[in-house]
C-alpha cells in the first residue's frame, strides 16, 4: 500500500500534472523513493527500537507519500527495512521487486555511506554519474536518503553518521533485462529516480496527452512551447525562458509525437530540451527516444566530432565510449563543442519533421543535474 498525491492542483491548468491525469494511468515508485522509505525506517528503528509503518518520506517536488514495510529486521547495531516496489501503470521490469536498506551506525563524522548489497550493481566502467567502484545509487536517491537520516537524526538527536546498505531480492536476476551490463553497472540494478514518482506510460495514451497538452497551449495563446523528456529539463526551460506550466509538454520519448502534432497544429516557437544522449538520438533520426527503441549511436557522435574539429585519436575514441555522456566528456576536455553539434544536428532533424510549418525551433542540451551543455540557435 502506498498513498500521496503525485498530480497537483496543476492538473486542471496543463502541463505535465495534466498530461499525467489525461492518461488515466496510474502513476508509480520509483526504486530511489522505495530505498529512502525503507533508510527512513530502518534508521528510524535503530534509533528508538520501532518501525514505523507505513514510513512517510517527502520527495524533491513535495509529495509526501506513505510506504508500507514488507520486511523489519532489528539486529545488533543495525536495522533493515524493506518495501514492495509498486510501478502503478508502468511496464516497469522492477515492478514488484523488494527493495531493502540496512542501515548501521559509524563513528562521528564519517557522514553517510552507501554500499551496494545483493541486487545492486556496481560501476565499473565511466561515463556515468558515478564514479567506478561506487555502488550504483544515482545521485539524487543518494540525496533523497541522506535528507531523510538528517531529519531522523535531528528528531532523535543522533550524530547521522551512517552506512546505508541497499539490496534488491533478485535484482542480479532482474537487471539481465536491463541495459546495465552493458554500461558496465555488474551485480544488479540501479538505484534511480529523479523525482521519486515512475511515470506511466502507454505510447497511445501518452501520446494523446502530447496532443491535448498542444491544444492547452493554443487555446491559452502560447505562442512558444517547450517539449521536454522530463521534469530537470522542464526546469530548465522554464529557467531559461520563464514558460508557463501551461506551455510545457511532457514529451518523454515521444518526440516525434511532439513535432508531428505542432506540424499540424503550428506555434510559433517550440523549444525540445533534454538530457544529452536521448537528443543524440534525434540529431540521429530517433524519433522514438525510449531506451528499447533506439540507442545512442558512438559512431555517429565521431563523425559530429570530427566536423567539429576532433583529431581521429579523438573521434576514435568517442565511437567507443560507454556512454554518450563519456563520449561528451571526452570532447569537452579536447575543446569541441559537441553538445552543440548534436543540438543543432537535432534541431535540423526536428525541421525536417516539420517540412516547412512556421515554427521557429531550438534545442537544449542538458547533463543529469540540469546544466545546459549544448544548445542550437534558433531556426
Amino acid at each position: 500500500m502506498v498513498s500521496g498525491d503525485v498530480t497537483g492542483e496543476g492538473a486542471a491548468r496543463g502541463g505535465r500534472a495534466a498530461q499525467l491525469k489525461h492518461t488515466g494511468l496510474r502513476p508509480g515508485w520509483t526504486t530511489g523513493a522505495c530505498a529512502t522509505a525503507a533508510t527512513t525506517a530502518a534508521y528510524t528503528a535503530l534509533l528508538t527500537g520501532a518501525f514505523p509503518d507505513p514510513v512517510t518520506i517527502t520527495l524533491p517536488r513535495g509529495q509526501t507519500p506513505s510506504f508500507a514495510l514488507a520486511a523489519e529486521e532489528l539486529a545488533d547495531g543495525s536495522a533493515t527495512a524493506g518495501v514492495v516496489k509498486d510501478a502503478g501503470d508502468d511496464p516497469d521490469v522492477t515492478h514488484g521487486a523488494l527493495i531493502r536498506a540496512t542501515v548501521r551506525r559509524l563513528p562521528a563524522g564519517a557522514g553517510v555511506v552507501f554500499r551496494a548489497g545483493p541486487g545492486v550493481g556496481t560501476v565499473t566502467r565511466p561515463g556515468l554519474p558515478l564514479p567506478v567502484g561506487e555502488p550504483a545509487v544515482n545521485p539524487v536517491p543518494r540525496r533523497m536518503m541522506s535528507e531523510h537520516v538528517a531529519e531522523v537524526a535531528a528528531r532523535y538527536g543522533a550524530p547521522g553518521d551512517v552506512e546505508i546498505t541497499v539490496s534488491v531480492d533478485h535484482g542480479e536476476e532482474i537487471a539481465r533485462s536491463t541495459w546495465n551490463p552493458r554500461l558496465g553497472i555488474l551485480g544488479g540494478l540501479s538505484i534511480l529516480g529523479t523525482t521519486g514518482i515512475v511515470v506511466p506510460y502507454s505510447c497511445s495514451a501518452w501520446i494523446d496527452s502530447i496532443r491535448r497538452g498542444v491544444d492547452v497551449a493554443r487555446a491559452a495563446g502560447r505562442t512558444h512551447v517547450a517539449g521536454c523528456t522530463g521534469s530537470t529539463s522542464e526546469r530548465t526551460v522554464v529557467a531559461e525562458y520563464g514558460l508557463p506550466e501551461d506551455a510545457l509538454l511532457d514529451m518523454g520519448d515521444f518526440a516525434g509525437a511532439v513535432l508531428k502534432y505542432v506540424r499540424r497544429h503550428p506555434v510559433e516557437r517550440l523549444t525540445v530540451c533534454g538530457g544529452f544522449a536521448k537528443l543524440s538520438k534525434l540529431a540521429a533520426g530517433h524519433l522514438d527516444l525510449h531506451s528499447a527503441r533506439s540507442q545512442v549511436d558512438k559512431g555517429f557522435l565521431a563523425g559530429l566530432a570530427r566536423r567539429g574539429g576532433a583529431d581521429p585519436a579523438l573521434a576514435a575514441e568517442v565511437a567507443e565510449a560507454n556512454t554518450g555522456l563519456a563520449a561528451l566528456q571526452l570532447c569537452r576536455a579536447a575543446g569541441v563543442p559537441l553538445g552543440d553539434l548534436v543540438a543543432t544536428a537535432a534541431r535540423d532533424q526536428a525541421l525536417a519533421v516539420l517540412r516547412g510549418a512556421p515554427v521557429a525551433v531550438d534545442v537544449i542540451c542538458i547533463d543529469r543535474a540540469g546544466t545546459v551543455v549544448g544548445r542550437s540557435t534558433v531556426a
